[in-house]
């Protein structure tokens, strides 16, 4: 009896060893969960984009909590916390950080030069420092780059089509964004071909939005294009409070109630950084993967904020916009 009881301990023992080595084989088998750092300055956009990079990621078959993982960090407002939130998903040991304006991509690209880093609508990504070239982005960033910069050049001919009598425009820039030095050149450059002058007028971030409004009151421009960094909100607001005619680069900004916006088609922006992140989780460099530019724009005009300002929209802009709010 002795006996049998000694074998059946070591059945026994036998059994739990192999069924201990089967489920660490088989832990040691699964393929490991992608963390994706997500790195937001914070703007009313910034939940569509999350939304939309989550399901463009699903319909690449990366399911959230089941096949991939995310962290989201925004600056809430507060460009100075980018840095410090750039450095948690580095200490979080991300596989990559997706990143939304400009500031974001900055910060990211101090935080690591190991880690992807791909950019979903960081403006003039030359020009910035954040990549050397646009066919080959070199390090660890690449991505979807707006042209932001040119967009803002080209509200100045929209403003002057709008506004025929325009002789003076505002260009309201975030002086913490280094996307600020080119929005500013091409708005300069512009307004000499359209003879129209621009006064810049730079602040830093969107705490001193209402003491630049104040400050136009005194001297009244025609109009006004707001650096996107600086919100949408809070901006349209108070265009909408002194009265002055307000563009920006993203549609929301018409939407929110400022007066138009002229800019990239951002759905198709987020839709094509979906499948960077898709390439790097499968193998392939950020250093091997050109930087893409926009290729579909739209104008959006809020009639609704026209009539408020007193504004009759001439009929030919009316036809070459892609939506009017009513």
């Amino acid at each position: 009896m002795q006996f049998v009881q000694v074998k059946r301990r070591e059945i026994l023992r036998m059994i739990g060893g192999v069924a201990t080595c089967w489920a660490v084989s088989a832990a040691a088998q699964q393929p490991k969960m992608p963390l994706v750092g997500v790195l937001l300055v914070r703007s009313p956009g910034s939940e569509q984009f999350k939304e939309q990079l989550r399901e463009e990621l699903r319909k690449l078959g990366y399911v959230d909590g089941q096949s991939i993982r995310f962290e989201f960090r925004s600056d809430q407002g507060k460009t100075a916390r980018l840095p410090e939130l750039a450095s948690e998903l580095v200490q979080l040991k991300v596989d990559i950080i997706v990143t939304w304006f400009t500031p974001a991509a900055r910060a990211a690209k101090e935080a690591t030069r190991e880690i992807p880093i791909v950019m979903a609508l960081a403006g003039n990504p030359v020009e910035t420092g954040l990549v050397k070239t646009l066919a080959r982005p070199g390090g660890n960033v690449t991505g979807v780059s707006g042209v932001g910069a040119e967009l803002a050049g080209k509200s100045v001919e929209l403003i002057a089509e709008m506004l025929p009598s325009a002789r003076r425009v505002v260009a309201l820039g975030n002086a913490p964004d280094p996307f600020s030095k080119p929005f500013l050149e091409k708005i300069r450059l512009s307004g000499k071909v359209a003879g129209i002058t621009i006064d810049a007028m730079m602040i830093n971030g969107v705490d001193e939005l209402e003491a630049a409004f104040a400050a136009m009151e005194k001297d009244r421009p025609d109009a006004v294009i707001v650096q996107p960094s600086l919100g949408l909100q809070r901006p349209t607001e108070l265009a909408l409070t002194y009265r002055i005619p307000a563009i920006s680069l993203f549609r929301e900004f018409a939407e929110e109630g400022g007066l138009m916006s002229y800019s990239s088609k951002n759905a198709d922006i987020y839709r094509r950084a979906a499948k960077f992140v898709d390439k790097i989780l499968k193998g392939t460099k950020p250093a091997e993967l050109p930087v893409e530019q926009p290729t579909k724009f739209e104008v959006v005009i809020n009639l609704k904020t026209a009539k408020a300002l007193g504004l009759t929209i001439p009929q030919s802009l009316l036809l070459r916009a892609d939506e009017l709010i009513e």
